[in-house]
């Protein structure tokens, strides 16, 4: 006989991967900026993007058969492409994924890239449910999709549930753009970061934010004051296609940037990453300008900026390259556990020729996989292991 399913509160001691929790009149929703980060920003991008729980699981330690999770997705409609797939949800039991399933209905986020709007249009929670899970005492983590703000709302199991044991293992804290925050990865364990952080058998706080990686002053705070024994910011892809600052301001706009994280982790190996391969940008400097003419109504981005701007301190993907390894070598003379990571490393030419990016930005499900394990192996492999907690 099938037992029956009782609720589980839903608090924030289920959750990993957040820096704050907010709590709704339905139940919570996970942030990852906390809140006075939030309220100095003013970009409804960086807004979004924070809020959708990309690292983001529910981890617990149950006997239980069957889970049900309500959720309240917000699902994004880009005017003029294609539909977007629905976000997964990954169960990973003991460290395994078992299982993969989407919630459907929710808000939906309607947005015009040509004009920068938004427009959004309300919607009901739907029901998550895993079922047949092995009656033993278990490790039960669900990753919520890396791509769709998400609300929780009701947990259910058909037997008790308690917060899983805070792993004893280096935690990661990383910092970057869309591509960090998974964009065109398969599934929220496969982003290239948790692709990475499983590898090396770290524990994973994912800040890369689509659009959103600006070196903005309240983010640096963000990574400051959050706990981390391992700690990499990915720099470049977002100033350029934002067109956002010339070299000028990028060189010490990098240098209080990575000031400010040592503020609160004087002495914590610190990697700056610099961009992967991008053609589009590798010789011509931003603005990026979505063009909706791909094959099968797929948009793609293009480089709208004159290469003959960077005279006059226009930034480009191999000028930022440039830029971060010579900052980190002058600061390294003094700060021993800084290290540089060249991103053509993690995705070069070779990469490219094999596995090109499908919008010409981002790369797909295969290169996160790439790039993941290239990261684990080249920065954070030889580190963790040093690393005493």
């Amino acid at each position: 006989m099938t037992a029956p399913l009782t609720a589980v509160p839903l608090t924030a001691e289920l959750l990993r991967g957040a820096l704050d929790v907010e709590r709704t009149p339905l139940g919570l929703l996970p942030h990852r900026l906390p809140a006075r980060a939030r309220a100095q920003n003013t970009d409804g991008q960086l807004a979004m993007a924070e809020a959708q729980p990309a690292g983001v699981r529910l981890a617990f330690r149950t006997r239980a058969t069957t889970l049900e999770l309500d959720t309240l997705p917000t699902k994004r409609v880009y005017v003029g492409a294609p539909p977007r797939p629905e976000g997964l949800y990954d169960l990973v039991v003991d460290g395994r994924l078992t299982g993969q399933d989407s919630v459907r209905g929710g808000h939906t986020l309607t947005i015009d890239m040509t004009d920068g709007t938004f427009e959004h249009t309300p919607g009901t929670p739907g029901t998550l449910r895993f079922t047949d899970l092995p009656a033993t005492p278990k490790d039960v983590e669900i990753w919520l999709p890396h791509n769709e703000t998400t609300e929780l709302v009701a947990l259910r199991a058909d037997a008790p549930v308690e917060p899983a044991p805070v792993p004893d293992r280096p935690v990661w804290l990383h910092h970057g753009s869309s591509i960090s925050h998974g964009s065109d990865a398969a599934s929220p364990t496969r982003t290239w970061p948790a692709l990475a952080a499983s590898r090396a058998g770290v524990e994973l706080i994912n800040l890369g934010f689509g659009g959103g990686a600006l070196l903005d002053p309240f983010t640096a705070r963000a990574l400051r004051d959050t706990p981390a024994d391992l700690i990499s910011v990915k720099i470049g892809i977002n100033i350029v296609n934002a067109d956002a600052m010339r070299m000028r301001v990028f060189a010490p706009a990098v240098h209080g940037f990575l000031d400010t994280i040592r503020e609160g982790h004087p002495t914590a190996p610190l990697l700056v990453v610099s961009p992967i391969l991008c053609p589009a940008h590798e010789d011509t400097p931003g603005p990026s300008a979505p063009d909706f003419g791909g094959a099968d109504g797929r948009f793609t981005f293009k480089a709208m900026g004159d290469p003959a701007e960077v005279a006059l301190g226009k930034l480009t993907l191999r000028t930022i390259r440039d830029e971060l390894a010579r900052i980190v070598k002058q600061r390294a003379a003094d700060d021993p556990n800084l290290h540089y990571v060249d991103g053509l490393d993690l995705y070069g030419e070779a990469d490219h020729a094999e596995l090109p990016l499908p919008d010409d930005i981002h790369p797909d499900a295969a290169a996160h996989r790439r790039i993941g394990e290239r990261f684990a192996d080249l920065g954070l492999n030889p580190l963790s292991g040093r690393v005493s907690i």
